[in-house]
């Protein structure tokens, strides 16, 4: 029986991953908890627990091998391992996901990027050709899809989802601002880019309030 590990355990593993990686970068080779939580920000104790999660990987007296560290959460996070992506949309946001530099090397590798404008047929971004919508179904049959990034419009993103489904695909990395209804084995992993700004706003806000209320006192 798996332990259920909690979202927001997860949504850690990632920053530890980067910070992991920039230790390498500067030939670091082993970290205490002690250390790399004032580097991240985080407590020494939650580092441990977090990791614990996952058994641990730490030695009493040396901390961690930053290497070891490193590709046991990479193993973790499945970047170890390759990913076929295909992008829905082949707007500014399509676009820019299909030149991101970092993707490929983190094991997600861009097959294909779909669009229904005409004008479009043929084009390429980052060397990857464009191609129409009425040629995904055929597209998914001859290749092995794994992830669906949706960067359409929220009114067309639920009958593309329906049939990507029927074409085997699923887990769905969804930009296009709509709550999707998919079957019970389909992983949704939703990015509201405009929920994020409107966060920062929040926080801008309640750092005023508390600094007029800092006056007021």
């Amino acid at each position: 029986m798996k332990t259920e590990i909690s979202q927001v355990v997860i949504k850690r593993m990632p920053r530890y991953y980067r910070y992991l990686g920039e230790l390498l970068e500067e030939n670091i080779e082993r970290i205490s908890s002690k250390e790399l939580s004032e580097l991240m920000n985080v407590t020494a104790s939650q580092i441990r627990q977090d990791l614990n999660n996952f058994g641990g990987f730490g030695q009493q007296g040396y901390g961690y091998n930053v290497q070891h560290l490193y590709n046991e959460i990479g193993h973790i996070l499945g970047v170890d391992m390759e990913h076929q992506v295909i992008i829905i949309g082949a707007g500014n946001l399509g676009r820019a996901l299909a030149t991101h530099s970092t993707f490929e090397k983190q094991g997600f590798i861009i097959r294909g990027i779909f669009d229904v404008r005409e004008e479009l047929r043929g084009k390429e971004v980052n060397k990857i050709p464009i191609r129409m919508m009425d040629e995904l179904e055929e597209f998914c049959k001859n290749n092995r899809v794994d992830i669906a990034a949706l960067t359409i419009p929220k009114g067309s993103a639920q009958e593309v989802v329906k049939n990507l489904e029927s074409y085997g695909v699923t887990a769905f990395w969804n930009f296009s601002h709509l709550d999707l209804e998919v079957g019970e084995n389909v992983i949704v992993q939703n990015v509201h880019l405009s929920d994020s700004l409107m966060r920062l706003s929040l926080n801008m806000k309640r750092s005023i309030y508390v600094d007029d209320c800092d006056i007021i006192d």
